[in-house]
């Protein structure tokens, strides 16, 4: 079952997570979201364990607890969405974009 761990203190690691949730049961993968252009910790993580039943009492157990400062905010993690495009919604992308740039007539 796959876990979203959100209000995470930015100083929150893997091994952190890793060592909250073994509590629990066996675990998968812990992965802690970032931001590509400078690598920091986004405040969120996903933590993904094997079995249903240990992955219920985590969620049960952790939610609300305070990890470094923050209390987590755990539940079981939703189906991904697909993006298609980075536009405002219904723009289409940049389909259409008009741009401007040219000379001005005055």
């Amino acid at each position: 079952m796959r876990i979203y761990v959100g209000n995470l203190s930015r100083d929150v690691t893997e091994e952190d997570l890793r060592e909250a949730f073994q509590a629990f049961g066996n675990l998968d993968e812990v992965s802690v979201v970032k931001d590509r252009s400078n690598n920091v910790s986004k405040g969120f993580a996903f933590v993904e364990m094997p079995e249903k039943a240990e992955a219920e009492a985590a969620i049960a157990g952790l939610h609300g607890k305070e990890l470094k400062g923050r209390s987590m905010d755990v539940n079981e993690a939703r189906p991904r969405t697909e993006r298609s495009f980075r536009g405002r919604p219904g723009s289409g992308g940049r389909r259409g974009y008009r741009g401007g740039g040219g000379r001005r007539s005055w």
